[in-house]
């Protein structure tokens, strides 16, 4: 217990400005001393370095209305930290579920939810050919995975990808046409930074930097459309190995040790 405390964050003692830090031998002396005059007074103040195999340390002050309470609140931050882990472990395997399917992760589905992040890594780069060949490629996979589609369909979708590509050049044109007005306005620069053209090599890794950060708002919870609850309420979607580990964890988390100072 006391080396958890003192390898924590939490301050041992107060110290004035330019004093030297305290060393591992001088905290633990103090806060073994601290623990052994005011037991009460040291899970007031360092509470949250511990975890619940440390109550154990404090069982001989069982009935105390303080004692109890931030017993309480070690074993709450233990329960909220193990939800944590295990939403973020959930999200995870739904996110390697959703790259293999395809669709989820696809480079229309991506640039439908977050047009202005694409455009800013990819869609700004892309020369007309490009621009045009992205779209039919997007449009034989709609339609490979539709099976084939009425007419009206079809005509739709086609409406809808030439609206985007308008809404694309337009923003483009847009951009040119306030860095034409940058450039007038400061006649001294010669060299404009937004007219970098990538290579082929520069273009593939900013696709990489637009799917990462794609995979990061999954995983942040920031996809607006998607239903988080049934990721994050499934526990199909938990790993048997790793949840093993964790059942084995809280179980000695559960247990009230004797009270020894280092478990």
């Amino acid at each position: 217990m006391l080396a958890a405390v003192a390898s924590s964050p939490l301050p041992v003692c107060s110290q004035q400005r330019g004093e030297p830090e305290l060393t591992a031998g001088e905290k633990r002396a103090l806060l073994e001393a601290l623990y052994r005059q005011k037991p009460g007074l040291f899970l007031e103040r360092f509470h949250r370095a511990l975890r619940p195999p440390h109550l154990g340390c404090f069982a001989h002050l069982a009935g105390r209305y303080d004692v109890a309470f931030y017993c309480g609140e070690v074993q709450r931050a233990a329960r909220q930290a193990h939800a944590r882990t295990r939403t973020r472990n959930r999200r995870y395997a739904a996110l390697q579920q959703l790259i293999r399917d395809g669709e989820y992760f696809s480079r229309g589905a991506m640039r439908a939810r977050a047009p202005l992040l694409y455009q800013q890594y990819v869609g700004r780069y892309l020369s007309e050919a490009e621009r045009r060949q992205e779209l039919a490629q997007d449009r034989a996979r709609e339609r490979e995975q539709a099976g084939g589609c009425l007419l009206a369909g079809a005509l739709l979708d086609c409406y809808q990808e030439q609206e985007l590509l308008r809404a694309q050049q337009e923003q483009e044109e847009a951009c040119r046409e306030e860095e034409d007005e940058d450039s007038e306005e400061d006649e001294e620069s010669e060299e404009d930074p937004d007219a970098w053209v990538p290579s082929a090599a520069e273009k593939a890794f900013l696709r990489q930097e637009f799917t990462s950060r794609m995979h990061q708002h999954f995983l942040d919870g920031r996809d607006g459309d998607f239903d988080y609850s049934a990721v994050d309420d499934n526990p199909e979607l938990d790993d048997l190995d790793m949840v093993a580990r964790d059942e084995e964890e809280r179980y000695f988390d559960d247990e009230e040790p004797g009270p020894a100072l280092d478990p």
